[in-house]
């Protein structure tokens, strides 16, 4: 199954091999370097067939409901795709491989999801697009300096310590990629995992109208693809973390660099300086960020240089000089893991959106007290990539020995002037500002606020069971097993079915990103239906759940070799030349928008062993974003909603979740049939 082997992708930091023997593996695979193949483009009867299939449920569901009889509904439906098929489809099928013939990759990912999926997206990014991942804390920090009696307030030693470590993990991995010690391009899946790895550094995304942009690669000789982008209480620093041939400085370096920015910091607030902090404007709709770029660019030619820095700097720090804590009216079962995810989601809930420059791909997040996470841009890669990237930074311990001496329970550090030879290694990002810029960062952070405050984020974490019992003793695929849990949450929820998104990655093909898999499909509504009358057998709803798990199974080995319907229906669509008058009823049908109106939003992640927790934002105002992580013995699921929906709930849904996993043990328990 392709989730259990995007899990070992992480897990196998955990027991990774020296450089030396990753080395000799290299050299004995050089015989015979492997190619990955082109993403093909899908037969059109095929897909056209199997999208008809998955209309089926629908098509029941309105029939059950009073609507349209299913017989002429769906006879409606083939003859939109018999026409479409013998008509204009053949061309837009032509159209299709002739543009995969022009592409130097694949035709979906050099021309089409890039911009559909992201850059022509004007939404913020805030909640909205960024994933947030929580990492596990770090056993060598004092208990007494992650859980202070007092919530902790500025900055403390081992919060830089922790942040000088990550980052120098995260660029031994990016130093390690790049020689080949950790997938190498002579195996298939460091062809792809390479290539994608690489996306998340030294880039930025751009806003403009109507279609955001990637800022292009710098040259390794450029000084600014040394530089890490360092954000502390609303200040902008960049410091040398690479030397000349990429190789990382040591860690005590990078830790005495992050403690003279501090300092740094800690004398301009003495002084009675406050910041602008300009990275508030990264959180807003992507046309009026565009014009306030564009005005900022304009003002100075210094501001051209600290946005030239930004976008080509390695990746992000942010330094946070509090620990987070809910307000007393948010409840959640772990309120420190809550406001954890918080943090790294979007930022104090006072004024969410500061110190955090939301278009870098990857930003490492310290708090005062220590807590870490990532807060990713979504559009360079899919989060499995850089997960793996968090998981090689905290699969070891802060190593004391690198920094030449201990902390102890750590001080903060003193607010005094860097000395001379402090200075060197790092120097301001001051922004050159008007007063329009500054009311915009006031009018961006209270439409930033309202959509945090709209966004009701917490973390299941469901320890009766995990994988391995999924597994061993069910006999089950473990990932098709979860999304039928959460097809029976959505249901007992809101007595309805819905369109449900999950992700695949398509890594088997070059420059391969995702496939959907349509998780709501006929047989799983039938196990649905049977788990919700009270008068089907446990023995028949047991047959329902393996028909449907078969189902879904079928659909992710489709989806993940390249033969799922969703992109291929995109770039059928996007194949009709509206300028010439081209159109078709069978995208006009609106079941074919009812059957992509994904509420229920969904992706797996790794195992996740290193990680607290994860999410991303749901699609619709009334759906859920869900990522979960199965690991052998829990399952955490990241559950994001919005406040405002009467309809959604992320308490009720976590409710409704293990309700749904407790009651699928049951069923697949002879012994516990009596208790269903």
């Amino acid at each position: 199954m392709l989730r259990l082997a995007s899990r070992s992708l992480v897990c196998r930091f955990s027991h990774m091999q020296s450089p030396s023997a990753c080395s000799q593996a290299r050299s004995a695979s050089r015989t015979s370097t492997p190619t990955l193949p082109r993403l093909p483009v899908p037969d059109l009867h095929k897909t056209l067939q199997k999208y008809l299939k998955s209309l089926e449920p629908f098509l029941l569901e309105d029939e059950s409901r009073g609507g349209s009889e299913y017989g002429t509904a769906y006879d409606t439906r083939v003859k939109l795709v018999n026409d479409f098929e013998q008509g204009i489809g053949k061309l837009c099928q032509q159209r299709l491989l002739e543009l995969d013939k022009q592409s130097p990759n694949n035709w979906l990912d050099d021309n089409i999801w890039l911009k559909k999926a992201y850059h022509e997206w004007r939404a913020p990014l805030i909640v909205n697009s960024n994933w947030w991942l929580a990492l596990g804390d770090d056993r060598m920090v004092p208990r007494s300096v992650r859980h202070p009696a007092k919530p902790a307030t500025g900055f403390t030693a081992w919060q830089v310590r922790r942040a000088a470590w990550l980052t120098h993990r995260v660029l031994d991995f990016k130093s390690r990629l790049e020689r080949q010690e950790v997938y190498p391009d002579t195996t298939r899946t460091g062809l792809w995992f390479h290539h994608a790895a690489l996306q998340v550094f030294n880039t930025c995304r751009i806003p403009q109208h109507e279609c955001d942009r990637f800022s292009p690669i710098p040259s390794p000789t450029d000084t600014d693809a040394r530089k890490l982008l360092v954000m502390v209480a609303g200040w902008m620093y960049a410091i040398d973390v690479l030397t000349l041939d990429g190789t990382p400085l040591p860690p005590a370096l990078i830790e005495a660099r992050l403690h003279a920015v501090i300092s740094d910091t800690e004398a301009r607030r003495l002084r009675g300086e406050h910041p602008v902090d300009l990275s508030i404007l990264t959180t807003d709709e992507r046309d009026r960020w565009a014009d306030n770029l564009a005005h900022i660019l304009a003002l100075s030619p210094s501001n051209q240089k600290i946005h030239r820095t930004i976008t080509r700097s390695v990746f992000a720090l942010s330094l946070d000089d509090y620990e987070y804590a809910l307000p007393e009216f948010r409840r959640t079962s772990d309120p420190d893991l809550t406001a954890h995810l918080h943090n790294i989601r979007s930022g104090h809930g006072e004024r969410p959106g500061y110190n955090r420059w939301y278009d870098k791909p990857f930003t490492l997040i310290v708090e005062a007290n220590t807590r870490a996470g990532v807060l990713g841009e979504h559009s360079p890669v899919d989060a499995l990539v850089p997960s793996i990237i968090a998981d090689y930074a905290i699969v070891q311990e802060v190593d004391e020995d690198a920094f030449g001496r201990p902390l102890g329970d750590g001080i903060s550090p003193p607010p005094t002037s860097p000395s001379a030879d402090d200075r060197v290694g790092w120097e301001r990002l001051d922004w050159v500002v008007d007063e329009h810029i500054v009311s915009e960062c006031g009018s961006a952070a209270i439409r930033a606020k309202t959509i945090v405050d709209d966004s009701d984020n917490d973390e299941l974490v469901f320890d009766s069971y995990g994988v391995d019992w999924i597994k061993n003793d069910a006999r089950l695929s473990p990932d098709a097993y979860i999304q039928l849990a959460m097809q029976l949450a959505w249901y007992r929820t809101r007595g309805e079915f819905t369109a449900t998104y999950e992700t695949v990655l398509t890594r088997l093909f070059k420059h391969g990103r995702t496939e959907t898999i349509r998780t709501f499909t006929a047989d799983a509504r039938a196990w649905v239906l049977a788990m919700m009358d009270p008068g089907t057998s446990a023995d028949t709803r047991l047959s329902l759940l393996r028909r449907a798990l078969q189902t879904h199974t079928q659909l992710t080995r489709e989806a993940a070799t390249g033969r799922g319907i969703d992109r291929h229906l995109l770039g059928l669509r996007l194949m009709l030349r509206a300028d010439a008058g081209e159109r078709h009823g069978l995208f006009e049908d609106e079941l074919f928008t009812r059957s992509q109106t994904w509420k229920l939003s969904t992706s797996g992640l790794s195992a996740g062993y290193q990680f607290r927790g994860t999410g991303f934002g749901a699609s619709y105002d009334d759906g859920y974003g869900i990522n979960y992580m199965p690991a052998p013995d829990n399952i955490r699921f990241g559950i994001e909603s919005k406040h405002s929906c009467p309809q959604t709930s992320t308490q009720l849904f976590k409710t409704a979740i293990a309700d749904a996993l407790q009651d699928m043990r049951a069923l697949c328990t002879p012994t516990l049939h009596s208790h269903l």
